[in-house]
């Protein structure tokens, strides 16, 4: 539309007048919508004879926290971000105590502690600690701006999100704790850090691997436990132990083939009907929707997942100042390494590790963070819209 005489567009005038929600991204708003909307689907179907007596046990809850969720990504999509970097050292305390308190006082479940029992609620602070610490590593990174070329910001940036990390495997959560990483790895990564710090950080990585794996092992130390280096045993040799430490990603492999182009339906899903396919409205509900729904349902959640993460692409691009790049920057390394892992375990090209598939999986925290995450991006993209609107620009959307 062509500019009125004084300058400022009739656009830009209904922009400005325009609340915040409506500048919200509207096809991010319409992903997260799509992608819970699916996941309660799914949910109701998968969990239909779990709890005897009550069918709707599952999805009932899953629905609420799609609910509870939506309202915390509309408030922080009004909030600031650029407050939450005043905040870096208290937010950063909240996060290890939440996480030691875990420690010291969690629900023991499956031989790990990795929540807090609210009695309505399973607190995960964990999975908290993810939007913690990207908000925390962000503030820091921008802090030390001048000197991020020295390998000293590098090694107390990598520190900061280590110790965190180290507590969260010794839950044990293994899955988080290399959410974790991949977080401070995206955050260097776009903050503009030198390749051979990258290189250094490679080289420490490749030496832990084989010091847990084989030097430790070697003196009659483990460090990992049973059922873990049982998971990393399975991926490397599949087919050596298929009914024990294999199973579950065999039972995986036969529910995603047996859903052909179109899905086997909820009935006829022997896999996820008869209990074959373990954990199926959590770490395996990628393998219930192939199973269900076959290639073209598996299609339409992946499709949801590359529109979620080319939206928060975009964001990343348009952020109004560095603090809010690598918040973005952050966020997407979260979603995406757990979406490649969560589908990758399940069609076995990835060990399982317990990554859950972002706002498909069953689960309150993994739910009500990834919300979290999703406002924050849409704060981001609100004040980016609100700046250059201001300076008499509009942005391609």
């Amino acid at each position: 539309m062509q500019g009125s005489p004084y300058g400022t567009s009739v656009r830009d005038f209904r922009d400005a007048a325009a609340p915040r929600f409506v500048r919200m991204d509207m096809l991010l708003l319409l992903a997260t919508l799509g992608l819970i909307t699916c996941s309660v689907y799914v949910i109701a179907s998968a969990t239909r004879g779990d709890i005897p007596g009550d069918p709707n046990f599952y999805v009932y809850r899953q629905a609420a926290y799609g609910a509870v969720g939506l309202v915390l990504m509309l408030v922080l999509s009004r909030v600031d971000y650029s407050r939450f970097r005043e905040w870096k050292a208290g937010l950063y305390a909240v996060m290890i105590g939440a996480i030691l308190v875990v420690l010291a006082v969690g629900t023991a479940a499956r031989g790990s502690r990795r929540a807090i029992d609210l009695g309505f609620f399973q607190l995960q602070t964990s999975e908290l600690g993810k939007v913690l610490l990207i908000l925390c590593l962000a503030a820091f990174v921008v802090d030390r701006t001048r000197r991020l070329s020295e390998r000293e910001t590098t090694s107390r940036i990598v520190l900061l999100a280590l110790v965190p990390a180290m507590l969260v495997i010794a839950q044990p959560d293994l899955g988080s704790g290399l959410v974790y990483l991949a977080i401070v790895v995206a955050v260097l990564f776009v903050a503009g850090t030198k390749w051979t710090h990258f290189a250094a950080l490679g080289a420490l990585a490749a030496a832990a691997v084989v010091v847990v794996l084989v030097a430790a092992p070697a003196v009659g130390v483990q460090l990992l436990k049973p059922y873990q280096k049982d998971r990393l045993t399975a991926f490397l040799n599949p087919t050596e132990n298929p009914a024990d430490q294999g199973y579950q990603q065999a039972q995986s492999l036969v529910a995603l083939g047996a859903g052909g182009k179109t899905g086997r339906g909820a009935e006829a899903a022997t896999q996820t009907k008869l209990d074959f396919l373990p954990e199926h409205h959590t770490d395996f509900v990628f393998s219930v929707v192939g199973e269900e729904f076959g290639f073209m349902g598996a299609a339409i959640v992946l499709s949801l997942f590359a529109l979620l993460i080319w939206r928060c692409l975009r964001i990343l691009t348009m952020s109004k100042n560095l603090y809010g790049t690598l918040i973005a920057g952050g966020v997407v390394a979260m979603l995406m390494f757990q979406i490649f892992v969560n589908v990758g375990m399940t069609i076995g090209i990835m060990p399982i590790t317990g990554v859950t598939l972002p706002l498909m999986s069953y689960g309150g925290s993994s739910v009500l963070v990834t919300f979290m995450a999703l406002g924050l991006m849409q704060s981001i993209h609100a004040q980016a819209r609100e700046t250059a609107l201001s300076k008499g620009r509009d942005l391609a959307l």
